[in-house]
């Protein structure tokens, strides 16, 4: 299975490995189908334009399996406590892509 998350979370005790990719990698991952657990509505609207394919809002639970992937939006920056960014903050806070994927 592939999610999109929009933070570097580890859903569950395992092993991962979490690698920056770029817009390119993600959307060829996400082309044959994902679930979208991206429960920020402006960090979705903010990977569907990075990626350029629609990443829905969704805030869902996820406990990634060994084998899963998820294609995570990281935010290199942290907000203030409590602080939600809008969709116009979010295009101004760098981020970076990563793919995380559970080993074991």
């Amino acid at each position: 299975m592939i999610y999109t998350l929009n933070a570097p979370v580890l859903t569950s005790f395992g092993h991962y490995s979490f690698k920056k990719i770029g817009p390119d990698q993600a959307r060829e991952l996400l082309s044959d189908g994902f679930i979208s657990a991206v429960g920020h509505k402006g960090t979705a609207e903010v990977m569907s334009e990075i990626i350029g394919i629609e990443i829905p809002f969704n805030r869902i639970p996820v406990q990634m399996r060994p084998g899963d992937q998820a294609v995570v939006l990281w935010l290199l920056e942290r907000p203030q406590e409590g602080h939600v960014y809008s969709v116009e903050e979010l295009d101004r806070v760098p981020c970076e892509l990563g793919l995380l994927k559970r080993i074991s």
